[in-house]
């Protein structure tokens, strides 16, 4: 009978691919296909590129993983090998990046279409004006919120220190605040 290597750690699963089972890498491509999907789209303009780009992250993950070390979380590591190379695809192209898409919500349950509708505006909303903020600070918010990453994950993911880490989701947090309280004054 097959083993189910999809309860394995991910360490474990690097161990594997570093053996030769080049199939177990799938585990983790699957594990971490939305995460690294977002990071990239926070990071480019073209929804178009996200595919290729993520098939191009994998392939560096999997060329690189001897390099990965089992005291940092995998997803710490996989955020970022997909933040440095698309900061090198960047500088290779010399482009500029802009917002996020917009993220789709859950429609919670026990609310009325008027409700879920008034839920979905605001949730749309909320992610444009995350969209509208710069890139330093939106990206250390949605790794906090969006992907319930520690101020230490997110740290060490994006090679920052813990001070810079806190002071970017502050003061995104207080610009976002600012642009609601805008929003409000012109209704």
């Amino acid at each position: 009978m097959a083993e189910d290597k999809s309860r394995l750690s991910d360490y474990d699963i690097v161990c594997s691919c570093l053996r030769g089972n080049k199939d177990d890498f799938a585990i983790l491509v699957d594990r971490y296909k939305n995460l690294v999907f977002s990071v990239i789209s926070r990071m480019t303009n073209n929804p178009d590129e996200y595919a290729d780009l993520a098939q191009e992250v994998f392939l560096k993950v999997y060329k690189n993983l001897d390099k990965y070390r089992p005291e940092y979380h995998f997803s710490t590591w996989i955020i970022r090998v997909t933040t440095n190379h698309i900061i090198d695809v960047r500088r290779r192209r010399k482009i500029e990046s802009v917002s996020l898409d917009d993220t789709e919500m859950p429609i919670a349950s026990g609310k009325s279409a008027e409700e879920e509708y008034i839920h979905s505006e605001k949730m749309q909303e909320l992610s444009r004006l995350i969209n509208s903020l710069p890139e330093i600070y939106r990206l250390p918010i949605a790794l906090y919120h969006q992907h319930d990453m520690s101020y230490q994950e997110i740290a060490d993911s994006l090679n920052l220190s813990m001070s810079k880490v806190k002071n970017r989701i502050f003061r995104g947090r207080r610009l976002l605040k600012e642009m609601l309280e805008d929003m409000k004054e012109r209704s």
